[in-house]
């Protein structure tokens, strides 16, 4: 095998292919890409039984072949050398690469031990790369991280015709986005739960380009796939298995009060409210017409008081929150006005965005966050 290939355009591959790869791979060959030079493209490849990814490039082909090299060590090097023409080429077992005055000569993995990578699927449907990013990362924020309650560390993709609705939970708090895509067929009905970190990585990463297709397998006896491609790049990712909550029941409809505050001034009072919470000590929030107060700290602890202008409908109301789930909330939102509805204060909170006080909220991404009981 021999080719060239123009240095960013082989840093940013074998970056973009290496991203994934086990840091403690259970075989040797795991710690491999698979780099595949043929008719004028080069493909690199990683796999590590549960997510495959896999992107091409243009290259100049010498010589046509494959070979398995370390993933992290050809990352590190590819970044690291200077902005000329790399080459790449074998010479039995080893590999070298040649870029100005720099060479490299690095040891290989044995091709024939390397798993085959999955098929993608049939492509379902696409969507606008940005959009679909946009609403992975407000969904994902939600996501559990307790890998003992694996169900709970994925991202719920449903699929109804036209409509997307991505949903994730730790318990603690609910995250449900919409949005529109272009099916393949009509009528087309389909749900995955997809790792959520995964499914971040993977969103982040194809933002960039225009159009995201994604292609969904059936999810029956663990054997479920979703694959995503876009730009050249393609990853697919095993689905996890158990019963997602229903969540569509706990989002309440009708409130009793409903607040609006500026949100940047929000985040900031929150920050430094929040400064004297101790772990897991929630911050308060008190109500009033014309006025929010945040508190937190008590008794011979730090305290730390604020007031913010904000807009009030309905009952007075004092209810406390986790400070980090509710910054997360607000973030997410990417809205110039958070609007947050309220029951009571012992039942969930729900967060939404509005692009002006006088504007109508958000109806495609909501935000459920559960209260923290006060003691007395």
């Amino acid at each position: 095998m021999k080719f060239r290939v123009e240095r960013d355009v082989l840093a940013e591959a074998v970056a973009w292919a290496a991203r994934s790869l086990p840091a403690r791979p259970p075989v040797p060959v795991l710690a491999g890409l698979l780099l595949v030079a043929d008719e004028g493209k080069l493909s690199l490849s990683g796999f590590d039984y549960e997510v495959s990814a896999r992107v091409e490039a243009e290259a100049d082909i010498d010589e046509p072949g494959t070979v398995l090299v370390s993933g992290r060590l050809l990352a590190d090097i590819s970044r690291s050398l200077p902005n000329r023409p790399v080459e790449i080429s074998t010479d039995g077992v080893r590999v070298i690469v040649v870029c100005g005055s720099s060479r490299f000569t690095l040891p290989t993995l044995p091709v024939d031990e390397y798993p085959a990578l999955p098929q993608m699927p049939t492509v379902s449907g696409a969507v606008p790369g940005d959009l679909f990013a946009a609403a992975v990362v407000q969904v994902a924020t939600a996501a559990g991280r307790d890998d003992t309650l694996p169900v709970l560390t994925g991202v719920r993709v449903e699929i109804e015709g036209d409509r997307i609705t991505l949903a994730a939970t730790d318990r603690y708090r609910f995250a449900v986005r919409e949005l529109l895509w272009k099916p393949e067929q009509e009528g087309l009905s389909a749900v995955a739960l997809v790792p959520a970190k995964t499914l971040l990585d993977t969103a982040k990463s194809l933002s960039a380009g225009d159009v995201v297709s994604i292609a969904l397998a059936g999810s029956g006896k663990g054997e479920g796939l979703i694959g995503f491609e876009g730009a050249g790049r393609r990853t697919t990712t095993r689905l996890l298995e158990g019963e997602f909550p229903k969540f569509r029941a706990l989002f309440p409809t009708e409130f009793n009060s409903v607040a609006t505050i500026d949100t940047s001034a929000f985040v900031e009072a929150v920050k430094r409210v929040s400064l004297v919470a101790e772990r897991n000590t929630p911050v308060r929030l008190s109500f009033e017409q014309g006025v929010l107060t945040l508190e937190a700290g008590s008794g011979d602890d730090a305290q730390a008081t604020e007031r913010l202008d904000a807009d009030l409908e309905g009952d007075d109301i004092s209810i406390a929150f986790n400070p980090a789930y509710l910054l997360d909330g607000l973030s997410a939102i990417d809205a110039a006005v958070a609007q947050l509805s309220f029951t009571t204060s012992t039942k969930p909170a729900l967060l939404s965005g509005k692009p002006a006080a006088d504007a109508e909220a958000d109806e495609a991404y909501k935000y459920l966050i559960m209260p923290v009981r006060l003691s007395g």
